[in-house]
């Protein structure tokens, strides 16, 4: 009807605002920007609920398994206006993504909304003019089966953090957490280095040779390259030939130095009979990859942009929002058929009609779940856009991505490419044996050389994209484009040139995140939505750290991991994690129950003991067994809570020595033989640098826990020595005072030497960062000890003008008035002259003209600019009102709109940080008895308010558990476990 209002409700506000255009004035498009409901922190139920299982997890795990939903501080005002949009509406659109994610927001909108016009689900997988409109004409209603499939996830992983997380807290540190993927992702980076620290390198030689066809006088000669394959019928060894342990499988026959080199030696005489033994001609076939799915799309652009995952996945975000690729999270590579048609006339006019199969190209994959096998990653519409089309509209990676996507469409759908691939066989024959190799039957040596040549006469799909491939220790690379010249069995050939190389085998090569997303995906673990996040979870949580484009695992991940396989053996068994995710399909295609399924996993079923049996079954957890390896014999790495550090026998039987492990040495690189050089390399603690001349003290650099830095010390001298009683063992005066006692009505004052304790301490200053305990002298230690140094006097003020170092960096302070410095150098460099012309500047001027490192939209809640900026401590987000801190392994580069939007929200979830002025203080001002009550009875106070709040606006439960009967708040219920978050 003319003049009616329909609302449309979508995830983000990029999404809304590409959709709006298409659907005309007709239509209000709002975000919900990603959920607005999530399981309560169990601190902050209402008083009632805190009992038993629902005050543990906020799921009532005794009453099939009924979540405690609530509206975060965050979304509060999102809500508020949505309801308020939902007045004037005539219907109701929920327009969200159509994977599980997607059919939850769309089913907490409903139950918060609680509307009471027509409502309709539409669903769409790429935003064009055309989708959109097909969308709202065939609407359908909410899949419930994919809310289950949620729901079920989402309570897996609360119950999976709360229990086994605390666990990892008591027993190997503070602020770790588990989850069903990350564990399994975690467990696979630690196994694959726990196999480079077991790998022993082998040595082996073999022989390259470069041989020529003999020709006339004025031919030309084309040389080729072979290497040696095989002497006297025996093949030659090489890497794929030895094991992990270094020894030698099969039959292969290894050669050392002495036996290649003897035998390089003898294939230069001029007497050796050179021919070529056999010729063989093989066509060479090549198919293109398949389109991206949201995997292969991480893995590509991980080998061909260096993006990280997460990086990946928010740029395809913005390029599905903004209308240019269809939907970014999906596990089929199929196309449909008007992408094969646009893919197939593109490739036609750009390329030429020969590169277009007859037939179309079709795709399958091997997705378990129908429901969320959406089209694969493509360019959106009927009719791509090209790359250098899209240069005026797209920047930086969003263009790169771009392109990519684009390239890998049109290629699945040209043609193979074609050529041929000629592999020959070269017997050099030497007139005696060799030493070092055994002899055959036959009169010489046999030495035969392998070479082979590929041309490719067609290529196909090869004109618009190549696939790249991770690293494979024995795989057969795709053979490079090389042409033999011509040769017939028996033709002589003359020796240009022959070399003898060794080589070492290498150990497995590390992960990195293509290569690990794709080992994750071939053992079924997690969905191609959440590998992004494990990625960046295992960083975050300190497991590994990314060195280049490996994934080092942190000592801290083998106590983890170890902790696990001991004793949640289920719950890191990859198989087992696999079926998890099988059986979170089959409740999503409705065909399993979640409440059933809960049940199994927590209590137990005749295939899995439950989570419930083992924590229950835990037993005595060895916490300094756990968080320790042994390297070698009476050396033992143990993992403490200030990092990792070798322990061995020390001159004391009952003090071992203690040596900590440099921070930049990764775990396969501490071998036996690095553990000893460690412990066996002098302290460089401890180094007297000299005598200061004004005050006569030592100068000593020492290496403490929290860096290396220098100090001063009293020297000792032999009138400070303590003379106690030989009678009763009391410490009296120093020898040269004890000489003026006079009375025994004295001894009283024996006692005021005591009060020298609260003498000043000793000046210490902290070394530069290009400084060291072994190679810093005397005049720089006195130079760091002098500071704060006086630059000069302002001459307009009469202030002091100081340069020296902080916490957060050096800098200049002229009473209250500071400047940052921009380096640790010119706190001793700056001269008079610079300081005031640092002064003259503004303060933050100079940072606040580069601080916008990024500048996006206003934000959905506060109505103001989103900026990313540089500060203290790092880059973060902010509106003005809220700062978010980006979190560790994410770039600035990875964050877009979207992403600032959710970060910001998260931080107003949180709400402010805690004051802990007042429990500071309280130790010093009250007795240690009240202190304990002193300090409960805030946060008592402060969790109360919150649950009160919360109940009374915002709380919702799926099915009514909030009828319990109150009952008196359990301890337990305010002990909060991180989540399995991320999986």
């Amino acid at each position: 009807m003319p003049g009616t209002k329909k609302l449309v409700i979508v995830e983000s506000p990029a999404k809304a605002k590409t959709i709006g255009q298409y659907l005309g004035d007709g239509y209000e498009v709002l975000a919900s920007v990603g959920h607005i409901r999530d399981l309560v922190e169990p601190k902050n139920l209402p008083a009632e609920l805190k009992k038993g299982s629902m005050g543990k997890f906020s799921v009532d795990v005794e009453n099939g398994f009924e979540p405690y939903y609530v509206v975060s501080d965050a979304k509060k005002k999102t809500v508020s206006d949505l309801k308020r949009a939902l007045k004037n509406a005539d219907e109701l659109y929920l327009a969200t993504d159509e994977d599980r994610e997607g059919e939850a927001i769309a089913w907490h909108l409903l139950q918060e909304l609680k509307p009471k016009v027509p409502v309709k689900r539409m669903v769409f997988h790429e935003i064009t003019k055309d989708a959109i409109q097909k969308a709202q004409e065939n609407t359908r209603d909410l899949d419930t089966a994919l809310v289950d499939a949620q729901e079920t996830r989402r309570i897996l992983d609360r119950l999976y953090g709360y229990e086994v997380s605390p666990v990892l807290w008591r027993k190997v540190g503070p602020g770790l957490s588990a989850g069903r993927v990350q564990s399994a992702a975690t467990r696979l980076v630690v196994d694959r280095e726990r196999e480079r620290l077991a790998f022993v390198s082998a040595s082996y030689w073999d022989l390259t040779a470069t041989f020529e066809p003999v020709a006339a006088e004025g031919e030309a000669r084309v040389a080729f390259g072979s290497r040696l394959v095989r002497v006297n019928g025996g093949r030659v060894a090489a890497g794929r030939d030895f094991d992990d342990r270094g020894r030698l499988k099969g039959e292969a026959v290894a050669l050392d130095e002495a036996a290649s080199r003897a035998l390089a030696e003898a294939l230069s005489s001029s007497d050796v009979e050179i021919v070529v033994g056999s010729v063989d001609s093989k066509p060479y076939t090549r198919r293109p990859a398949a389109p991206f799915t949201t995997s292969t799309l991480q893995q590509e652009a991980a080998r061909k942009l260096r993006f990280s995952a997460r990086q990946t996945m928010s740029v395809a975000q913005s390029l599905y929002e903004n209308g240019h690729i269809t939907y970014m999270r999906t596990d089929s590579p199929a196309l449909s058929q008007q992408a094969i048609g646009a893919a197939r006339s593109q490739a036609a006019k750009l390329y030429g009609s020969d590169t277009v199969p007859d037939k179309p190209r079709l795709y399958t994959g091997k997705s378990k779940n129908a429901q969320e096998a959406h089209e694969a990653i493509r360019p959106s519409g009927d009719t791509f856009k090209t790359p250098s089309e899209m240069q005026n509209v797209l920047r930086g990676n969003d263009w790169k991505l771009y392109d990519l996507i684009w390239k890998r469409t049109v290629a699945s759908q040209m043609a193979d490419a074609k050529g041929s691939t000629a592999s020959v066989v070269v017997a050099a024959t030497t007139s005696g044996t060799v030493e070092g190799i055994a002899p055959r039957a036959a009169t010489g040596t046999l030495a035969e050389f392998a070479a082979s040549g590929t041309v490719i006469t067609f290529r196909g799909f090869l004109n618009a994209y190549e696939e790249g491939r991770d690293e494979d220790r024995h795989g057969a690379a795709e053979p490079a484009e090389a042409k033999l010249p011509p040769l017939t069995a028996g033709q002589a050939l003359g020796l240009d040139e022959v070399e003898a190389k060794g080589h070492d085998t290498s150990a497995p090569p590390r992960y990195t995140e293509a290569s690990l997303v794709k080992t994750l995906e071939e053992l079924g673990i997690g969905r191609p939505s959440t590998y992004a996040a494990i990625m960046s979870t295992i960083v975050d949580r300190g497991y590994v750290t990314p060195r280049g484009t490996a994934l080092v695992p942190n000592w801290i991940a083998f106590s983890v991991v170890r902790l696990l396989e001991d004793y949640f053996a289920d719950l890191v068994e990859y198989d087992f994690t696999a079926s998890m995710e099988d059986d979170l399909d089959l409740i999503a295609g409705g065909d399993a129950d979640r409440v059933d399924w809960l049940n199994g996993f927590y209590f137990g079923n005749e295939s899995h003991r439950g989570l419930r049996k083992v924590i229950d079954n835990l037993g005595e957890i060895d916490a300094r067994d756990i968080n320790s390896i042994v390297l070698a014999d009476g050396v033992t790495l143990r993992i403490g809570r200030y990092g990792p550090y070798l322990e061995a026998p020390g001159d004391d039987p009952e003090t071992p020595r203690r040596v900590n492990v440099p921070e930049d040495l990764a775990p396969d690189e501490l071998t036996a033989e690095k553990a000893r050089e460690l412990i066996d390399a002098p302290v460089v603690g401890d180094r007297v640098l000299g005598l200061n001349p004004e005050t006569g003290k030592e100068v000593i650099a020492k290496d403490g826990r929290f860096g290396p830095y220098v100090t001063e010390r009293t020297p000792e001298s032999p009138s400070d020595e303590i003379v106690a009683d030989p009678a009763t063992g009391e410490v009296t005066e120093p020898a040269a005072t004890t000489t003026t006692t006079t009375g025994a009505k004295k001894a009283p004052a024996k006692k005021a030497p005591a009060k020298k304790a609260a003498a000043p301490k000793e000046r210490t200053a902290s070394l530069f960062k290009s400084m060291g305990v072994d190679t810093v002298d005397l005049d720089t230690a006195l130079r760091l000890l002098d500071l704060p140094r006086t630059v000069g006097t302002d001459p307009e003020s009469g202030d002091e003008i100081q340069a020296q170092n902080g916490r957060y960096g050096p800098y200049l302070k002229k009473g209250t008035d500071t400047r940052s410095l921009t380096s640790e150098d010119q706190i001793f460099e700056i001269d008079l002259p610079g300081a005031l012309e640092l002064y003259a500047q503004p303060k933050y001027g100079a940072r606040k003209a580069s601080s916008a490192l990024k500048e996006f939209e206003a934000d959905p809640v506060s109505g103001k600019p989103i900026k990313v900026k540089d500060g203290r401590f790092g880059a973060y987000v902010t509106d003005g009102e809220t700062n978010a801190t980006i979190p560790r392994g994410e770039t600035v580069e990875e964050v877009d709109f979207d992403r600032a939007v959710q970060l910001l929200a998260d931080k107003r979830a949180k709400g402010p940080a805690k004051p802990k002025t007042a429990a500071k203080k309280a130790p010093a001002k009250k007795a240690p008895a009240k202190k304990a009550s002193t300090t409960k009875a805030p946060a008592k106070k402060a969790t109360t308010a919150k649950a009160t709040t919360t109940k009374a606006s915002t709380t919702a439960v799926k099915k009514t558990p909030a009828k319990k009967a109150p009952a008196a708040k359990a301890p337990a219920a305010t002990a909060t476990a991180p989540e399995a978050t991320a999986e």
